[in-house]
């Protein structure tokens, strides 16, 4: 079983040449809305697990690499004022090529007749809108592939060993069969590919880093429950 392991939102940083895009913005770009806290380093805690690994450096707001090229959120308010033209240098230097990185990548191991985990790491903001999110971690899937639900079983109750305090939700805050890099790829590789996101509650993550004691949590029960699944 090979592990896929990716970071769609790492970074927050905008190129040069749309800087003045986001003039004013650097506190919108510092949320949840430019990026992910905490996820690239926790995406860095359990890299070493991983057979191939990618990380988008560019923020969500500049163009949305977790999202369908058709998608209305593609663009962000900051970013549609960008011609038609324009859009579509956006997206020939920093949407394809990390989307086709990693589908290239996939489509080498499946080739070769191996099965593979696609673990796509995020995390999400404790309240949206005045809701308090209710969880801990969320594993996202489809429900209609058993095998990613087997793995997203197997985690789950690894994690919950590592640490019962923790509340984990399956499909929680998002479903995991809604737009995004996971649902993609599974349309292009319907057999030996599985696809899981993981989201964690930002409230583990202090100065853009997770909580040492829930990424090593993590760690642990990905290799175990990668080691279950071989056998």
């Amino acid at each position: 079983m090979k592990l896929i392991l990716t970071c769609e939102h790492a970074f927050n940083a905008i190129p040069d040449e749309y800087s003045h895009l986001f003039a004013g913005a650097e506190e919108v770009l510092n949320t949840h809305r430019g990026y992910d806290p905490g996820a690239f380093d926790l995406f860095e805690a359990v890299s070493g697990l991983a057979n191939f690994g990618a990380y988008q450096k560019t923020s969500r707001l500049l163009v949305e690499v977790n999202r369908s090229e058709n998608h209305p959120q593609l663009f962000s308010e900051f970013s549609a004022e960008l011609t038609n033209e324009e859009k579509q240098e956006v997206l020939e230097q920093y949407y394809f090529p990390y989307r086709e990185s990693v589908a290239t990548k996939i489509e080498d191991f499946i080739e070769k007749g191996e099965r593979l985990v696609h673990f796509s790491v995020h995390s999400f903001t404790p309240e949206l809108d005045g809701e308090i999110r209710d969880a801990d971690i969320g594993l996202l899937f489809d429900p209609a592939r058993s095998a990613e639900e087997e793995f997203c079983t197997l985690l789950k109750k690894r994690l919950q060993q590592e640490n019962p305090e923790l509340k984990i939700r399956f499909n929680y805050p998002y479903l995991g069969k809604s737009d995004g890099l996971t649902t993609f790829l599974r349309s292009n590789f319907p057999n030996n590919y599985s696809g899981i996101e993981l989201e964690v509650n930002q409230k583990f993550v202090q100065n853009n880093k997770m909580d040492e004691r829930l990424k090593m949590a993590i760690f642990d029960s990905l290799k175990a429950t990668l080691q279950m699944i071989e056998k």
